[in-house]
C-alpha cells in the first residue's frame, strides 16, 4: 500500500478519490488543487504515487507532471481523465505518466491501476 498525493481542483473529486484509496486500504500524503501546488507537495511529501487531474488553473496537469518528472523521473503518476480526452491522456503517457483513471472514478478499477503502477 503507498502514500498518494491526490491532485485535483475541486474538493468533491479530492474527497471522492479519497474514499475509494481508503477502502483500498492506501494513506493519502496530502492534497493539492493546481499544479504549482502538486509540484511543491510532491517536493515536501515525497508520496509514492500521484492521482493528478489533467485539467486544471494556474498549471495544467500535463505541465505539473513534467515538473514532478524533472526532479524525480522515477515518479509514479496516474492521470484523472474525463471521457473524450484521449490526447491529453496520450500526451500524458509520452510525458511519463504510468497510467490513467476515467472520470466518473468506478472505485474497482482506480484500485487496480494505483495496485498496478505501485507495483511497477
Amino acid at each position: 500500500m503507498g502514500k498518494i498525493l491526490i491532485v485535483d481542483d475541486t474538493l468533491f473529486m479530492r474527497t471522492l478519490i479519497k474514499n475509494i484509496l481508503f477502502t483500498g486500504g492506501h494513506s493519502i500524503a496530502g492534497e493539492a488543487g493546481d499544479g504549482e501546488e502538486a509540484i511543491a507537495k510532491y517536493q515536501e511529501l515525497k508520496p509514492d504515487l500521484v492521482t493528478m487531474d489533467i485539467v486544471m488553473p494556474k498549471m495544467n496537469g500535463i505541465e505539473a507532471l513534467k515538473g514532478i518528472k524533472a526532479i524525480d523521473p522515477a515518479a509514479k503518476i496516474i492521470m484523472c481523465t474525463a471521457v473524450g480526452q484521449e490526447q491529453m491522456v496520450k500526451l500524458a503517457i509520452k510525458s511519463g505518466a504510468k497510467g490513467y483513471i476515467v472520470k466518473p472514478f468506478q472505485a474497482p478499477k482506480v484500485l487496480e491501476e494505483v495496485k498496478n503502477v505501485l507495483a511497477s
